[in-house]
C-alpha cells in the first residue's frame, strides 16, 4: 500500500490538473457564445448569396462556359480539405474529420481516382497526416478557433487556383458542423465543382423572390457577373466552414475538459479515502505496538 505521504502528493497532483480543466472548460465556454454569434451572423448572407447566384443564371440563360461549374468528365484527381483544430484536448474533435477524410479517399480511389492529395487547415490536422506520410498540397494553421473572412480568401484561392489550373478535378471540404454544445457533426461537401444543386435552388428562389419583389438586373451582363460572384461562392463556403469548426471545436473541448474536471473530482475522492484507510491502518499499528510493549512490561 503507498504511504500517506504519497497519496498526498497524488492529490494534490489532480487538485492542479482539475485547476486547469476547470479553467479550459470556463474559457471554451465564454468564447462558444461568440462562435455561435458569428454563425448566425452568416446565414442571412449565405441565403442572400444563394438568392443573388440564382437570379443571375437566370438571366445569363447558361452557365457551361463557367470554369468554377465545370464538371470533369473524367475524374483523375481530387483535393480533400480537412479542417481541423489547432489544439488538441477536444476529445475525438478532430480523430472524426481525418477518419471521415480517410474513408472518403478510399472511395474516391475505388471509384477510379488514382491521385487523392489534402489541403490541411488546421495544425492537428497537418501533422496527423504528415505522420501518416499522406500528399498535403498545402497547409493553413493558426485560426481553428478564431478565423477571419481573409483566412477563408486564403484556403479558397488556393483551392481555385488548383481546380482551375488543372491540378486536380475535384476538391472536396470536411468540417464538423455546429449543431449543438453535445452535438457535432461530421460534414462533407463537394466545394468544386460547385454544385449544380445550388445554381438551380437559387433559382427558384429567386423566382419566388422577384414574384414579390421584382426583377433583379445587373451590371456588367449576367454571365460576367455570375463569374465574378461564384469565387466569393466559394469563399464564403470554406469561411461558414470555419466558423462551423471553431464553434464545434470549442463545444467539443468545452465537453473533453467538464468531463475531466468531473473524473478528477471523482480520482480525489477514490485517493482521499485510500489515504484515510492508509491513516486508519497506520494508528492501529501504532496501537498494537504500544498494546504489545506494555504487554512485554508484564
Amino acid at each position: 500500500m503507498a504511504s500517506q505521504q504519497d497519496i498526498k502528493r497524488r492529490i494534490d497532483s489532480v487538485r492542479g490538473t482539475r485547476k486547469i480543466t476547470r479553467a479550459m472548460e470556463l474559457v471554451a465556454s465564454a468564447r462558444l457564445k461568440k462562435a455561435q454569434d458569428r454563425i448566425e451572423a452568416l446565414r442571412p448572407y449565405g441565403e442572400g448569396m444563394r438568392r443573388l447566384t440564382g437570379q443571375a443564371a437566370l438571366r445569363s440563360g447558361t452557365v457551361s462556359a463557367t470554369p468554377l461549374l465545370e464538371e470533369r468528365e473524367e475524374v483523375k484527381s481530387a483535393t480533400i480539405v480537412t479542417i481541423t483544430g489547432d489544439r488538441g484536448l477536444a476529445g475525438a474533435f478532430n480523430v472524426n474529420i481525418l477518419r471521415s477524410a480517410f474513408i472518403r479517399a478510399d472511395e474516391l480511389r475505388s471509384g477510379g481516382v488514382s491521385d487523392v492529395d489534402y489541403t490541411a487547415v488546421g495544425k492537428k490536422g497537418a501533422g496527423a497526416l504528415r505522420f501518416r506520410g499522406l500528399p498535403i498540397d498545402r497547409s493553413f494553421e493558426g485560426f481553428s478557433t478564431e478565423p477571419n473572412y481573409s483566412d477563408a480568401e486564403r484556403v479558397a484561392a488556393h483551392a481555385v487556383e488548383s481546380f482551375t489550373s488543372g491540378e486536380t478535378d475535384r476538391v472536396l471540404i470536411v468540417f464538423n458542423a455546429f449543431k449543438s454544445v453535445l452535438e457535432q457533426t461530421v460534414t462533407m461537401e463537394q466545394l468544386l465543382p460547385i454544385p449544380r444543386e445550388f445554381v438551380e435552388t437559387g433559382q427558384e428562389a429567386a423566382e419566388q423572390h422577384e414574384a414579390s419583389a421584382g426583377v433583379a438586373y445587373f451590371e456588367p451582363d449576367p454571365q460576367e457577373f455570375l463569374e465574378r460572384l461564384l469565387p466569393t461562392y466559394v469563399e464564403i463556403t470554406i469561411y461558414r466552414g470555419l466558423l462551423e469548426s471553431a464553434a464545434a471545436e470549442l463545444a467539443a473541448r468545452r465537453t473533453a475538459m467538464r468531463n475531466a474536471t468531473d473524473n478528477a473530482g471523482e480520482l480525489i475522492d477514490q485517493l482521499t479515502l485510500q489515504m484515510n484507510r492508509a491513516r486508519q491502518a497506520a494508528i492501529t499499528q501504532e496501537i498494537l505496538e504500544v498494546v504489545a510493549g506494555a504487554d512485554a512490561l508484564t
